[in-house]
């Protein structure tokens, strides 16, 4: 019996696999391979890895935990989840049965790309949706917004302390005038019509081309596109997921514990706005530590 199966292996399920193995406990954990971003060339805002590339702090994670004798680590999909607390079972896309005392979900989100021709190709590069991950190496740009829903205005006045220069793209949203009116007062234009298509160009430059026939170059451009969680696991499970403006969530409590005892989530797959890998690695080595403590005597 494995104390702690955990099913993702990026930033948090590696996090908290660090603590359940300093911890002693046994730990295996599944992972797929495909983090969400694997698309970026550089990774930034975790502290004493910024601006390496994803991967390789990645690489560099698995092999310290090489020095942990009761971490496993295992390329599988977990394809079925079963039983409960003390009693879980996991079994794995080549048929292998796993049992644990509790489980550590972190498998992450898929973004969903638009039907938009160059999406998909600039995503991570000259399409990003996070000014934390990405702003400074571009600060001072021209910088592109596309309007998602009210949570872009928000983001609209976020951007000021990265830029001077914002363009938003309404993309077929219908702004609030209370809200049009605002963006005026800040001087930021708001150009209307659909986005038929992103002309890529070197470095960030990027051209949007719209359904109006007019093209508006920007250095990068922000978006935020609809994602959903990477596996059906917790479905199957039946626990409680929460609505957010560009997806679903898992809902988790102050110790990430999920609405069935023993299983507990971390990283994006519970992040509603703004994730990171500061983030989900905060929230991995939490989760481990809680799941430790729950298994107390």
């Amino acid at each position: 019996m494995n104390d702690v199966v955990i099913i993702g292996g990026s930033f948090a399920g590696l996090a908290a696999a660090l603590q359940l193995g300093r911890a002693r406990r046994k730990v295996i954990v599944l992972d797929t391979g495909r983090p969400r971003n694997r698309f970026a060339g550089h990774s930034h805002g975790l502290l004493g890895h910024d601006h390496k590339p994803p991967l390789d702090i990645l690489v560099e994670a698995r092999q310290q935990l090489a020095r942990y004798p009761s971490i496993r680590l295992v390329n599988a999909r977990a394809e079925s989840v079963s039983g409960a607390i003390d009693d879980f079972c996991v079994v794995t896309d080549d048929n292998e049965s796993l049992k644990a005392r509790r489980l550590i979900l972190s498998y992450g989100i898929v973004d969903q790309m638009p039907d938009v021709l160059g999406f998909a190709e600039s995503w991570g590069t000259s399409i990003v949706p996070c000014p934390y991950c990405d702003g400074f190496e571009v600060a001072g740009q021209h910088w592109g917004l596309v309007w998602s829903g009210p949570q872009s205005h928000q983001s609209a006045r976020l951007f000021h302390d990265w830029t001077d220069k914002l363009t938003v793209f309404a993309d077929g949203h219908d702004i609030p005038s209370d809200i049009q009116a605002d963006l005026t007062h800040r001087h930021i234009p708001v150009v209307d019509g659909r986005i038929v298509e992103i002309a890529h160009h070197k470095d960030h430059i990027t051209t949007v081309i719209l359904d109006t026939r007019r093209n508006v170059a920007v250095d990068i451009l922000f978006a935020h596109p609809r994602n959903k969680p990477s596996a059906s696991l917790h479905q199957s499970l039946g626990l409680v997921t929460m609505d957010t403006p560009t997806g679903i969530v898992l809902k988790v409590d102050e110790r990430r514990q999920t609405t069935m005892p023993g299983i507990y989530a971390a990283g994006d797959l519970t992040t509603p706005f703004l994730p990171s890998v500061t983030q989900a690695s905060s929230q991995g080595a939490m989760a481990g530590i809680f799941a430790q403590q729950s298994m107390l005597v």
